[in-house]
């Protein structure tokens, strides 16, 4: 059977999904609360699943669902208390209702089968009296397919209690039961696998995705486009009335004619003729300025209403924090609590699935790394009960969500140590780092403070994860900790992906965006503010002193800095604030994306076109590539003035290009191979070292491996085969020092592979001074 092009058991899977969140987050305030009243809900959701899994056949969860449902009645009659070991017994069941949702029509019997010992087990638990303690393990059910969107599992020891996260593609397309009714205007199975009702005429072809919308938003949006047929029919009167003024107009043409032909044509026939056309004329014009400020009215509001449908609550993020919290809390020995602020803010549906992942990343984080047990905290004077905090807030037309806890905080010494200990830098230059750069080394992939691998830490994999999925979406994230008083993670994202919240400048008189979120600040300077530092044009900003670039320099067009004050915008990069000069600041405005025309090709630093609401064209300004060029140019100034004069005219200078996105690492070695004697020329990553290699002659490489836009693996395999490059000597330097990257970095093609350790001694110049003079020969 199907229903609008839809199975009956598509329809079961989202019912399973919406009862199954209800049942989850009603569980853990239950366990809380031990108020029997909060059970009623519970029931209806487990009766509303065992009802609809009947009508589809799908008894193993009938079977279930009634097991729940009898234990949920016993709780709410007093019968027997609600204790841990019951709820963690409804919770498990919980996860498997929600696991039935994950399954095509197809594969219910399989299902079944594989995971019938397991809820027949758990069935007849709920049927005995609870005692208080766990329950005995039942055989482990089968986990459900991995996707792309779902965090890691928890423990081991938890893993009865742990939620099933769903799919990607359902989860972003439902609602909890408790929201506002909903319309499904597009579905396909997540999996695209083929079902029995997979051949109904109209059904969506497989990959595509599905979402819920609610139903006021599709109610307005009908109505909006009803509206807009109404305006557009407007325009046929309109028509109609152009067409009797050129008749009239024709009249009076004929008036002219028949008075140069010297026939009697009286002055009030013409007066009577022109009055007619102006006031026809007059009224035609009323009419069309209504009908554009209602088109434009009704336009605007279309395009807000077809926004708000991919938008989501930031609660739909933290459905399963709750019950994450309370696992993995029991699995630690510890006591916390989850405090979610913020869960009705409005955010793009694409933007809130690549947030999961962060989001779980970053709570098991705190509750491994952050929280302390309750005997540690008592005796440092805190509640026995630790307080996790997630939050979302719209902050300047930009998304700031916070993962805090009120835990022991980050030991920056601690971190200091270690990132000598695993040669990631020197002492030299960690002593000089401040705290803020020190803690960019969380997130470096395989870093881990944890003394021991266990099922939730020490691998070195997460905060990665989150850094890398925050800036895929075009977002930032940032650590502040406070010993003894916790940590807290502020990522910084965009609220939609299709319209930017961008800073509207003036480069060389014409208007440029730059997004907000890639954005430190906007300064008005005086002329004699501004300084040479090393010779490179410079500012205090803020208490710091930043370098100084151009705007229309950097855009490559002409331009000229006008006397008076001069307005710059500071970008940060990974390791320092840089600054770019325009002419002004426009003001804020909300920019629809549109992408280039791919005829044009890559266009240096822009990354997409808007047009604004006066109907001017505005290019909207890729930010981190700005940043890295004007990095560039501002080592370059430093290195013409460092470098004048070294070669003679009795032999030639070799010469060495750094390819490396860390400021600190980069100046490190820069300046040691200048003492050496080379003349030294920099690139910020990859792709810019891949650039200068086409315009100038290099005698060797000095490439750091991970990098953005361009990472030195990649680097080191265009150079291999560059027919012109093939023989250039490349040394790769890392602070990954494990057997496997030394060998990954050879077998792309570097000529050596050192670790950042090398600092310590002669290793990096010896290699240079030799690999040089063995490409001489």
């Amino acid at each position: 059977m199907s229903l609008g092009g839809f199975s009956m058991f598509d329809l079961y899977k989202v019912e399973a999904e919406q009862h199954g969140r209800a049942l989850s987050d009603g569980l853990v305030a239950l366990e809380t609360a031990t108020d029997p009243a909060l059970v009623e809900p519970l029931m209806r959701a487990a009766h509303s699943i065992k009802g609809a899994a009947r009508i589809v056949g799908f008894e193993l969860v009938v079977t279930l669902a009634h097991a729940m449902e009898d234990c949920l009645v016993r709780l709410q009659r007093a019968q027997e208390s609600i204790v841990p070991a019951r709820v963690d017994q409804l919770l498990k069941g919980t996860d498997l209702l929600v696991l039935s949702a994950q399954v095509t029509e197809a594969e219910v019997a399989s299902w079944s089968a594989q995971h019938a010992a397991v809820i027949e087990h758990l069935a007849r638990s709920l049927q005995q009296p609870a005692s208080s303690r766990a329950p005995a393990p039942a055989p482990a059910p089968a986990t459900a397919p991995s996707t792309a969107n779902a965090p890691a599992p928890a423990p081991t020891s938890a893993q009865a209690a742990t939620p099933t996260q769903p799919n990607a593609s359902t989860h972003d397309a439902t609602t909890p039961a408790r929201t506002t009714s909903a319309t499904q205007v597009a579905h396909s199975p997540a999996d695209g696998a083929p079902t029995p009702s997979s051949t109904v005429a109209g059904k969506p072809a497989a990959g595509e995705s599905s979402v819920m919308v609610r139903s006021r938003n599709l109610d307005r949006l009908m109505r909006l486009s009803g509206e807009g047929m109404v305006e557009a029919r407007r325009l046929d009167a309109m028509r109609a009335r152009l067409r009797a003024i050129r008749t009239r107009e024709r009249v009076l043409e004929d008036l002219f004619d028949r008075r140069r032909q010297r026939k009697e044509v009286s002055d009030l026939d013409f007066e009577q003729a022109h009055a007619a056309i102006r006031s026809e004329v007059a009224l035609l014009e009323a009419d069309l300025q209504a009908h554009l400020r209602r088109t434009e009215e009704l336009s605007t509001t279309l395009h807000h209403e077809a926004i708000d449908c991919r938008m989501r609550p930031f609660g739909d993020a933290c459905l399963t924090i709750p019950r994450t919290v309370r696992d993995l809390a029991r699995s630690l020995d510890k006591d916390a609590t989850a405090h979610l602020e913020g869960q009705s803010v409005s955010v793009d549906r694409d933007i809130l699935r690549k947030l999961e992942a962060p989001l779980t990343h970053l709570v098991r984080n705190a509750l491994d790394h952050g929280i302390e047990s309750r005997a540690d905290r008592m005796s440092s004077g805190k509640r026995a009960q630790a307080t996790l905090r997630v939050s979302a807030v719209h902050q300047a037309g930009m998304l700031v969500v916070e993962v805090a806890d009120d835990g022991r905080g980050i030991d920056l010494a601690k971190l200091r140590t270690i990132i000598v200990q695993r040669n990631l830098s020197t002492p030299e230059l960690v002593a000089r780092m401040s705290d803020r750069e020190v803690t960019e080394f969380l997130f470096l992939p395989g870093f881990s403070t944890a003394k021991s691998v266990t099922d939730l830490s020490g691998r070195g994999v997460g905060l990665d994860v989150v850094q890398s999925t925050v800036h895929e979406v075009g977002g930032s994230v940032e650590v502040h900790t406070e010993p003894g008083r916790g940590t807290t993670f502020r990522m910084r994202l965009p609220v939609t992906l299709s319209v930017l919240r961008a800073a509207i400048v003036s480069i060389a008189g014409e208007p440029y965006a730059m997004p907000l979120a890639r954005m430190e600040r906007i300064d008005r300077l005086e002329h004699h503010a501004l300084e040479h530092v090393e010779g490179r044009l410079a500012a205090r900003v803020n208490d710091e002193v930043i370098g100084l670039v151009r705007g229309d320099e950097l855009l490559g067009i002409p331009g000229e800095i006008e006397s008076g004050t001069l307005a710059v915008v500071s970008l940060r990069t990974r390791q320092c604030t840089l600054g770019v000069i325009v002419d002004g600041f426009l003001g804020e405005e909300d920019v629809v994306v549109q992408p280039l025309d791919e005829r044009l090709g890559t266009v240096p630093h822009v990354s997409s076109a808007s047009v604004r609401q006066s109907g001017e064209l505005v290019l909207i300004l890729d930010v981190d590539a700005m940043a890295i060029d004007a990095a560039r140019r501002l080592d370059e100034g430093t290195l013409r003035g460092a470098t004048a004069g070294i070669e003679d005219a009795g032999r030639r200078v070799r010469r060495v290009l750094v390819v490396e996105d860390s400021l600190t690492v980069r100046e490190v070695e820069r300046q040691m191979l200048v003492r050496a004697g080379y003349q030294v020329d920099v690139a910020v990553d990859g792709l810019d070292g891949w650039n200068a290699l086409q315009r100038e002659r290099y005698d060797l490489v000095l490439s750091d491996v991970d990098m953005p836009r361009m990472n030195g693996l990649d680097l080191v395999r265009r150079i291999r085969a560059d027919r012109r490059l093939a023989l250039l000597p490349v040394v790769m330097v890392s602070y990954k020092d494990r057997e496997e990257d030394r060998l990954a970095g050879l077998d792309a093609g570097a000529t050596a592979y050192l670790t950042k350790g090398a600092f310590h001694d002669r290793t990096l110049l010896d290699t240079v001074a030799d690999l040089i003079d063995t490409s001489r020969e």
